[in-house]
């Protein structure tokens, strides 16, 4: 499973959203991911949806699972929570 997390180091939510998938990285097999800081990029929302396939974007974090956004960290967080049993 591949994880790609729009988002900035300044957001509450993104950096959750990082630390969750760090704590994937360690305790499942076969998990990766890639942060991508909006900031840095110079990224704006309109970037970001044109990037994950989508008409708008309203928030950051924005996930997306092996090619399929998710949405945000909330999103990202039950899935995880569903499929792995694992929480922050």
């Amino acid at each position: 499973m591949f994880v790609k997390i729009y988002g900035r180091m300044t957001c509450p939510f993104c950096v959750r959203a990082k630390s969750l998938a760090d704590k994937l990285s360690a305790e499942v097999d076969g998990f990766s991911y890639e942060f991508i800081d909006i900031i840095e990029k110079d990224m704006s929302k309109d970037d970001i949806a044109k990037a994950i396939g989508v008409t708008q974007v309203q928030t950051v974090p924005q996930v997306v699972i092996d090619e399929k956004p998710i949405g945000g960290c909330t999103d990202f967080q039950a899935f995880v929570q569903e499929k792995f049993g694992i929480t922050l």
